[in-house]
């Protein structure tokens, strides 16, 4: 049994916590961010979206040019270009990574935030479009012959690509929502599909409505499931919450002025008893609004202070106890672990000594105990 660990990078320095620091691009720092994940055992790292941010699949190449074996987790958003174009880019760059890339599918779930790039679809029709994109996608990245299509939102003749994704037969893909739609297009399409973190049951749910909506969709095999997190650690349970209360005082301090705001200030909500329009962010506000702590170690406190824009649910305690919080998500389903801090560079590393060896621990004692149980039902047979 294994699970993947996703980190997320910026190219400068950041967080909900403190502004922004130094030039918006800034190729040391990014390469330092993406060698610090690299040598904490990430398996992979998600580089972000915005409509004003760094363009995603030129940072990913200069993270696969000072990295030897990092995966690359590529966000883009159907829709501002072409599905055939988006097909050689992202192949360009899994041959040049040396096979290396997956792509993140977001839609969008905010009207805004869509604007701004000049994408005036509703969101219904926004993931039709984005059905369409992966169909041609996956098209583009797995057929010899030349193939046309004359679709709802895409009309192309011909379209051959010389150039194929190292990886075979394809690119995986990534899928962001919480939306029936997203279900049932990510359930179509996703490889993996990911979600925010909520608490233990709201998630068990949220996992066999993808299920339901891949099997609707004809698949045997339904997409892994990927889960969020905001880790806090501290060597005891005392510190690791003084350190969490500490970091969302800094964030509720900030007000109007969090960075955080600054940059996402489409997609929050806006005026008493606003709520967000997209999904994922209402279901983190409707578990804050509930209690401030789930489970085992889960913290929403962070997404009611943020407006839940973004991943914004902590796990708060120390190494083991979140270790065994993010097992608790496995034992439900959960494939893969996207976790990134409120300090990000320091946190990366902080996870990859203190965290990332306790799950791995854990997992390996697991599939040794299996293994016995395994060959004498194999041998029953």
């Amino acid at each position: 049994m294994s699970v993947e660990f996703i980190g997320m990078i910026g190219t400068r320095d950041g967080s909900e916590t403190r502004p922004p620091s130094g030039p918006v691009v800034d190729p040391d720092y990014t390469r330092r961010f993406a060698r610090a994940h690299e040598e904490a055992g990430f398996d992979r790292i998600l580089i972000g979206y915005g409509s004003s941010s760094p363009d995603g699949t030129q940072v990913a190449a200069h993270v696969a040019a000072h990295t030897e074996r990092l995966g690359l987790l590529v966000a883009h958003r159907p829709g501002f270009v072409a599905p055939t174009l988006a097909a050689r880019t992202f192949a360009t760059l899994d041959q040049f990574s040396g096979g290396r890339v997956a792509v993140h599918i977001i839609t969008g779930g905010h009207d805004a935030e869509q604007r701004r790039d000049g994408d005036h679809l509703p969101k219904d029709e926004r993931y039709d479009r984005t059905d369409e994109y992966l169909d041609v996608l996956k098209r583009a990245w797995t057929e010899d012959a030349p193939f046309g299509l004359d679709g709802r939102y895409y009309r192309f003749d011909d379209f051959h690509a010389e150039v194929r994704p190292a990886q075979q037969p394809r690119i995986p893909l990534y899928f962001g929502g919480s939306s029936e739609a997203a279900y049932r297009v990510g359930g179509k399409h996703a490889d993996v599909f990911a979600l925010w973190g909520e608490p233990l049951a709201e998630t068990a749910q949220q996992i066999a409505s993808v299920r339901a909506a891949a099997e609707a969709a004809g698949r045997t095999t339904p997409p892994r499931i990927s889960v969020s997190f905001r880790p806090i650690l501290g060597a005891t349970e005392e510190a690791a919450w003084e350190r969490a209360h500490g970091i969302l005082d800094t964030i509720r301090g900030h007000g109007a002025n969090n960075p955080l705001f600054g940059r996402r200030r489409a997609i929050l909500p806006v005026g008493p008893g606003a709520q967000p329009q997209n999904a994922g962010s209402q279901r983190l506000l409707a578990a804050a609004a509930k209690a401030d702590r789930h489970d085992r170690a889960l913290w929403t406190a962070p997404a009611a202070a943020t407006g839940a824009a973004g991943n914004s649910t902590a796990l708060v305690g120390t190494p083991e106890t979140v270790a065994q919080a993010l097992l608790d998500y496995v034992d439900i389903g959960v494939t893969t672990l996207l976790i990134r801090g409120y300090d990000p560079l320091d946190d990366a590393v902080d996870y990859g000594r203190h965290l990332l060896p306790l799950v791995g621990a854990e997992l390996a004692r697991r599939e040794a105990a299996a293994a016995p149980l395994a060959a004498v039902a194999g041998g029953a047979r």
